[in-house]
Formats: structure tokens, sequence, C-alpha cells
């Protein structure tokens, strides 16, 4: 592999974890601070996507990976529903106020 390759790849593996992170804590805080922890659920199930290590393993027994498109059209899915049907900020002063 080329310098820029590894590159490409670490920076894949570090989007790929924050943007994983992000959506397991959305997910979270639906769940924990929401009316409907179905969503909050559904929410941290789409956040695997995300995470390289479910993509390698995905890779291993199937074959394929989920293509980088597709985890781009999530996020939009996933920051689209929580911060307007899921009224995330809502939720989080809610969290705030538990503490």
């Amino acid at each position: 592999m080329t310098n820029s390759s590894n590159a490409l790849t670490s920076t894949f593996t570090v989007t790929g974890w924050l943007f994983g992170l992000l959506a397991l804590a959305i997910g979270l805080i639906n769940t924990f601070w929401g009316n409907d922890p179905g969503f909050g659920i559904f929410i941290v199930a789409l956040s695997l996507a995300f995470f390289p290590p479910l993509n390698a393993l995905l890779k291993e027994k199937i074959g394929f990976a989920i293509p980088v498109v597709a985890k781009w059209v999530l996020a939009f899915l996933i920051f689209w529903l929580a911060l307007g049907v899921g009224e995330l900020f809502d939720k989080i002063d809610l969290m705030m106020a538990s503490f």
C-alpha cells in the first residue's frame, strides 16, 4: 500500500469510530430519556454499521462490507431523525436535569 492509501484508510477508520460513537450516544439518549425506547434501540442498531470491526467481520464472513456512500446516507438519516423527529436537544435537556 502507498502512503496516501494508508492515510485514506486511517481517515475512514477514525471517521467510522467517531460517527459510530456519536450515533451510539444519540441512540442511548433516545433509549433512556425519550418517550420511545424502541427508536433509541433502532438508532443503536444502526450505529453499529459505522464501527470498523463490524465491517471487517462482514467482509470476512459474507465477503461484503457496507459501502461508504451507504454510510453517508445512513449518517444523514440518523442525524435528521434524531434532530427533527427525535427532538434530541429536548432529550439532552431531560438528561442533564436528571443528573
